[in-house]
């Protein structure tokens, strides 16, 4: 099944996909996709009746759509860093763990709706990624009890401004003790830099339209990933590539952060460029513009225009 979350009269419904169009689920059985999927077990068969149009529920024609976040205002949205085995070559020095850094709800954005960049963001580029929902609360849980917490997949665009992060980077002489005596310092040479604006600006995670339910995606690692601008692939990719998978990532981050239902984990970057593409850093959607879209199978297609301000 896919599910997702619609703006009808102005207000946020809960849509499923039908044979052809968007079924508005009634707001009574469905108020939004958090209350759905914390309540599956009951509503998943009448949701999946409603979808056959076995319900007579309200349709709209998929073009007419006009879409919120698949599941707006999620606590937390969880990414991995340098999350593709094509990195490796690039990495100089790093963990050897998944890395994460976080988004806020607030940098989401629905299919179609516009990515509003400002001139000083500089150079942003997009970052097509397959991104796991949460639905059961998980906290230190192992990997092999980590899909147990997991409610489906969506899509994902994790853009990203080189120039912000730039910006953002302190170079810097970190305090630490000097061996055991705490009356004394070293000073080391350190470099960090702090991810509020160059990933979690306004507009900066475009997601869905659909929610792919566990069920519909048999193993999250088979599936194509593509990302196009202005009709030209720039890269395609198998989330097979993924260094840290699904339930590694879960294990991991939720031996530190409880994740919550309706949490995103976004796993990385699709990195392999295509046959006459570009590397998807030099998509400059500052400077191109629009639209640039993220594709994956099995899943859904997300597009969005650019809007410059």
């Amino acid at each position: 099944m896919h599910i997702g979350t619609a703006l009808v009269e102005g207000a946020e419904r809960v849509v499923v996909r039908g044979e052809g169009v968007v079924v508005v689920v009634p707001t009574g059985l469905a108020p939004s996709v958090r209350r759905a999927l914390e309540r599956w077990d009951e509503v998943r068969e009448r949701l999946e009746d409603g979808a056959a149009g076995a319900g007579g529920w309200t349709t709209i024609a998929t073009d007419d759509v006009v879409w919120a976040p698949p599941l707006p205002r999620p606590s937390k949205i969880v990414c991995l860093a340098l999350n593709n085995s094509a990195n490796r070559s690039r990495i100089i020095s790093g963990p050897t763990h998944p890395a994460t850094f976080v988004k806020p709800s607030s940098s989401l954005v629905g299919h179609g709706q516009p990515i509003v960049l400002r001139p000083e963001y500089g150079r942003v580029h997009p970052e097509p990624e397959l991104a796991v929902v949460i639905g059961r609360r998980a906290s230190r849980v192992s990997a092999d009890q980590a899909l147990d917490h997991v409610f489906g997949y969506t899509v994902v665009n994790d853009l990203t401004s080189p120039t912000m992060r730039a910006q953002d980077t302190f170079h810097y002489r970190a305090i630490h003790p000097r061996g055991a005596d705490a009356t004394q310092v070293d000073f080391v040479d350190t470099w960090v830099s702090y991810p509020g604006r160059y990933k979690g600006a306004d507009t900066f995670c475009p997601a869905g339209p659909w929610i792919a339910t566990r069920d519909s995606v048999p193993d999250p690692h088979a599936l194509t990933i593509t990302c196009s601008h202005q009709g030209r692939v720039a890269t395609e990719d198998s989330t097979a590539n993924l260094t840290w998978h699904t339930a590694e990532a879960i294990e991991f981050i939720s031996s530190y952060q409880t994740l919550e239902p309706g949490d995103m984990v976004s796993l990385g970057t699709a990195l392999k460029a295509s046959g006459g593409g570009q590397p998807v850093q030099n998509v400059d959607l500052n400077t191109l513009g629009g639209p640039v879209e993220v594709e994956i199978s099995r899943i859904g297609r997300l597009s969005n225009p650019v809007q410059r301000s």
